[in-house]
């Protein structure tokens, strides 16, 4: 039994995922997400996660917003034999650098679009599971506040955009998206203070607000067909 993390978070307003190198084999060298093994039969699931974060990355998962994504046991997924992963989707704005340790030679946060892409290789069925975590992501943004884990403590409604538009992997029109915002009950509410911008008037900042559930949601626009795309 191994656990695997999908660490989401943005980075200069574009959506970024941790990923380790491989310092020992199999697929020595290769990309991957963090993770491992469970120490030892008294060792919990969760609590091997945390560890297996805090090793590999030097990263602390009690901070961060972190959910169990699914379970993946493909015979082949493992060329050491049957492995079974537990995988864990955790999120959070402005994480540090990670600091690799233990069995990964580095570790850094990677734009999200060329491991979707395929530009980037994962070791094992890793691909798999970040698209996962992604879906999982972009699905929840329409219908939770999930977004506001993305954000700092109190955010712009500019930079609440950024998230959306970094996760979904589309523009959003300014106006619509406020009205869209503004109208979900106990989405966000004001924090009381502005941020100064470089030009026009200062930026009212917001907070989370209460809500669990947006109503109504926010719907994800559908892509571009090939013909628009042209």
């Amino acid at each position: 039994m191994t656990v695997d993390l999908v660490i989401l978070t943005m980075r200069a307003a574009t959506f970024h995922v941790l990923l380790i190198e491989r310092g020992i084999e199999p697929f020595k060298g290769c990309q991957a997400l963090p993770g491992g093994f469970l120490n030892n039969a008294g060792e919990g699931i969760y609590d091997a996660a945390l560890r297996e974060l805090q090793e590999e990355a030097s990263l602390d998962g009690t901070q961060l917003h972190i959910e169990q994504l699914g379970t993946y046991g493909a015979p082949d997924r493992d060329p050491r034999g049957r492995v079974v992963s537990v995988a864990y989707l955790a999120i959070a704005p402005g994480l540090p650098d990670p600091v690799a340790g233990t069995d990964a030679s580095e570790a850094a946060w990677t734009p999200v679009e060329p491991v979707l892409s395929g530009q980037v290789r994962l070791a094992f069925d890793h691909w798999q599971i970040v698209n996962d975590a992604v879906e999982r992501a972009r699905a929840k943004l329409e219908r939770t506040p999930l977004a506001t884990a993305f954000c700092s403590e109190t955010f712009t409604i500019a930079e609440l955009q950024q998230v959306y538009e970094a996760v979904w992997a589309v523009q959003l029109d300014e106006r619509n998206f406020y009205r869209k915002v503004q109208r979900a009950s106990g989405f966000i509410e004001p924090a009381g203070t502005e941020r100064r911008v470089a030009r026009g008037r200062p930026a009212r900042l917001f907070r989370a607000g209460n809500a669990k559930v947006l109503h109504p949601a926010l719907a994800r626009p559908e892509p571009p067909s090939e013909s628009e795309e042209e």
